[in-house]
């Protein structure tokens, strides 16, 4: 299992996988961030494989922000799934947080580059979600929805009640755009870094995620 091409790390299940879960992460943050290492362990436990892995602006440098175009970490976020398909058998779930969920949110919604597909979306079969960025603080208006029609797999939206990237109506709002099945897990005064003192996290958002898992194409 060679995954340094996407400076990954995998939680390994005891026995057999059901299926491969791959996450990455947002903004500024890396493949190390406490909230991928919770969520990964929790399918580990649950007889899931879990990746998570470094977007291509993370590999380059190891702090700040994005940096370079975002097409490329889409190429980065399209290559790590294509890698990740051939690890196990089974259902194959995406995400991330913030901008890495955002970002494989495009991948999957079938954006093209130069007249191609950038994805196979028969490739996965759920999205979850975590503090997706509906707006930037401040700027509702500024919605990052439109490609959202577009998803065509099930999808879960992991968010606090009190991120300033979008409140609750909002994070419903744009589930709603998304022709397939869809949960929003609301995490009761959290803020965009999900940490809750009352609600374990991991386990509602993998919860979530299987009750969709039927709802995706499966390979064998």
């Amino acid at each position: 299992m060679n995954l340094d091409p996407i400076a990954g790390v995998a939680h390994r299940p005891d026995g057999e996988p059901a299926g491969v879960v791959i996450l990455t992460h947002g903004a500024g943050g890396n493949r190390d961030s406490p909230l991928l290492q919770q969520v990964c362990d929790e399918w580990a436990r649950r007889g899931w494989l879990a990746v998570r892995y470094n977007l291509p602006y993370r590999r380059r440098r190891p702090t700040g922000p994005p940096s370079g175009s975002a097409a490329a970490d889409r190429a980065g976020i399209i290559e790590a799934i294509t890698l990740c398909r051939g690890l196990a058998g089974g259902p194959l779930i995406a995400g991330g947080h913030s901008y890495g969920g955002r970002l494989t949110s495009m991948a999957v919604a079938g954006g093209r580059t130069g007249g191609r597909a950038e994805l196979d979306v028969s490739t996965v079969d759920v999205l979850t979600l975590f503090s997706y960025p509906v707006h930037p603080p401040g700027k509702p208006e500024r919605l990052r929805t439109e490609h959202l029609p577009d998803i065509r797999v099930p999808t879960v939206f992991t968010h606090g009640t009190s991120d300033p990237f979008g409140n609750p109506a909002e994070v419903r709002a744009a589930a709603a755009l998304i022709s397939a099945a869809t949960e929003i897990v609301e995490i009761t005064g959290a803020g965009h870094d999900l940490r809750s003192k009352t609600l374990d996290v991991p386990v509602l958002a993998v919860d979530a995620a299987l009750r969709l898992v039927g709802g995706g194409p499966h390979h064998p």
